[in-house]
């Protein structure tokens, strides 16, 4: 038995720009970047042809906007924008230590988060209680190219893990993305029926059936 667990929403709460586009406007401005008179409509484009399920990381959808307007700029410059426009406060969820703690208990344990920014999921878990260590893999969309509830990301999980997929338990808050576990025959803990409160219960309970 292994477990994974969602980051965002379920083991922290990291607040994001209320208006995206603008954030990287703002960083984009300041790293000497013409920004588009039209960069909202720009930004809420599709500029990537990516297969359905597939992450595409947010630098590169940046990228893609600004050159469809003929804006040129340094290669980085939009990677780097686009990190310090998500530059989150974290706060560690009430038990989410005590879940993850639990969940070692029984296994290996992995996070398993969509997220389309390089960088991000670093620095969230160095603000929060947690510490690199408290994990053995750390598996995210915008690293392996897949998002939840893709099947990919879920079956990597797994196989970093160490396990097949049906010996893999997900904890998560989204039904529709982290819910995807169960289609690779994996068990999906779905947050909106428990707390994490009740993970630890709900893992020892799985453990003993098994």
């Amino acid at each position: 038995m292994a477990v994974s667990f969602d980051l965002f929403g379920t083991l922290v709460t990291a607040d994001r720009p209320a208006d995206p586009a603008a954030a990287v406007a703002t960083e984009l401005e300041n790293r000497d970047v013409t920004v588009p008179d039209d960069w909202a409509d720009a930004y809420a484009e599709a500029h990537v042809d990516a297969p359905s399920g597939a992450e595409v990381p947010l630098p590169a959808h940046v990228s893609r906007a600004l050159a469809s307007r003929g804006v040129d700029y340094e290669h980085n410059a939009a990677r780097r924008a686009v990190v310090a426009a998500f530059d989150p406060t974290v706060e560690t969820r009430p038990g989410a230590l005590e879940a993850v703690a639990a969940a070692r208990e029984h296994g290996p344990v992995a996070i398993c988060s969509n997220c389309s920014v390089p960088e991000l999921v670093g620095r969230t878990l160095v603000r929060s209680d947690f510490e690199r260590d408290d994990f053995d893999a750390i598996v995210t969309s915008v690293g392996c190219g897949w998002r939840k509830p893709a099947s990919e990301i879920f079956e990597l999980t797994a196989d970093e893990l160490g396990v097949v997929p049906d010996e893999l338990i997900h904890v998560g808050d989204d039904p529709h993305a982290d819910g995807g576990i169960e289609a690779i025959g994996g068990t999906a803990l779905l947050l909106e029926d428990e707390s994490l409160a009740d993970v630890p219960a709900r893992l020892a309970a799985r453990a003993e059936s098994s």
